[in-house]
């Protein structure tokens, strides 16, 4: 039962007792169904304002959510994409993540230490493998 059928429901035990209007207690008794009245109406508003908030808020985080998807960048989509190889700099020992157009240069300077470092892909073969990317563990 809502708020207002409540009110209601105390409006009709209220004139079902036949009180007389003219006496200062009924007055008050009437004032009182009122005030509830009101009060009742009032918060059924807010409630449906509340409702029709949530409604707006949902569509709202779905567009975010739309939004997100279209233009923010996913860092497990790009992962899955390109391999990077796991370098060990034989002069300063530091391991280094290389992309595989890097590897694929043939060489590049150790950005730790300044040592050559070449690359030769056509050693590696998925049976035995050991530069670390993920297809050939």
């Amino acid at each position: 039962m809502t708020n207002t059928e409540k009110v209601a429901y105390i409006r009709g035990l209220a004139e079902g007792l036949e009180l007389d209007g003219s006496k200062k207690e009924v007055k008050v008794l009437n004032a009182i169904i009122e005030l509830l009245d009101d009060l009742a109406l009032s918060m059924s508003d807010l409630e449906d304002t509340c409702n029709d908030m949530a409604d707006q808020l949902d569509a709202v985080d779905e567009d975010l959510g739309s939004l997100e998807e279209d233009f923010y960048f996913d860092e497990d989509d790009e992962d899955d994409e390109d391999c990077f190889y796991e370098v060990t700099c034989p002069n300063c020992h530091e391991t280094i993540c290389l992309s595989e157009d890097i590897i694929e240069d043939g060489q590049m300077d150790c950005p730790n230490c300044g040592e050559t470092l070449e690359f030769d892909l056509d050693e590696c073969d998925e049976d035995c493998c050991s530069c670390g990317c993920e297809d050939c563990e």
